[in-house]
């Protein structure tokens, strides 16, 4: 990695971060760049973790006042989406290079799907299980979730935060401070996981990370004060577009 690679991922990284905390979806742009950059695409996937690890992470600080007190209710979110993301991230681990190649496209229209229909899909999830009869239901779906989150990850925010949501936390904020709380704690986990399999390449991921700390620090002051609906749809627009450039990488 030379200076200049050095420095774009800095940049990328403080901007991804400052996404990540404040609209979610940071992944695809993190993730093409550390390809871009010429790492293969598992080893970019889990050196992604690290790198984006601090946006998360560093914006739990904002949302101090609003994690206060919840103590016991969320170790069992914790326990949930922790055992689904070291599954996730085993899977990524074992899996053939080309056929993960073979997925970024689909991985990146899941993703882009994810924000793109993020409310409706929260909604239908509130409708379906917020009756107070799916805990079972809801501790699946974040279990499930959580797997696909230890494989690659991309737009599973919306998912925690209904699943918070439904959990019995209705506030907006202390929904999004889970989010990111689970969020950060299966990150961990997986980056664990990749360490072990040497699958992160640690001078692209600091690079990116002294950007993504700064950048996610950032972004969770802001967060409360930003109207997210035009950035999301900058963040559907560029999925729609990247999952169309690799479909045509691959297939063509």
């Amino acid at each position: 990695m030379d200076t200049t690679q050095a420095m774009v991922l800095v940049g990328i990284g403080f901007f991804g971060g400052a996404w990540n905390a404040i609209a979610g979806g940071a992944t695809l742009f993190t993730f093409p760049a550390l390809m871009a950059v010429g790492l293969p695409s598992v080893v970019a996937n889990a050196t992604n973790y690290l790198a984006l690890l601090p946006s998360n992470a560093a914006a739990l600080p904002a949302y101090r006042e609003e994690l206060r007190g919840l103590g016991k209710q969320l170790l069992p979110l914790l326990f949930v989406s922790g055992l689904g993301a070291i599954i996730g991230s085993v899977l990524l681990l074992a899996s053939d290079p080309e056929f993960f190649v073979a997925l970024i496209p689909f991985l990146i229209l899941v993703a882009t799907g994810l924000f793109a229909f993020g409310d409706a899909l929260r909604a239908w999830l509130l409708r379906t299980m917020g009756d107070g009869r799916g805990s079972t239901a809801i501790n699946a779906t974040l279990f499930v979730s959580s797997i696909y989150g230890g494989y690659f990850g991309a737009g599973l925010g919306i998912i925690l935060l209904a699943i918070a949501q439904l959990m019995g936390f209705t506030n907006f904020h202390i929904a999004n401070s889970i989010k990111n709380l689970l969020a950060t704690s299966f990150t961990i986990l997986s980056i664990v996981v990749f360490g072990i399999g040497g699958l992160i390449a640690w001078p692209q991921a600091v690079a990116m990370i002294v950007g993504s700390t700064v950048g996610g620090y950032a972004g969770g002051r802001l967060a409360k004060r930003i109207n997210t609906r035009y950035l999301r749809g900058v963040v559907i627009a560029f999925g729609l577009v990247l999952s169309l450039i690799y479909f045509a990488r691959t297939f063509a």
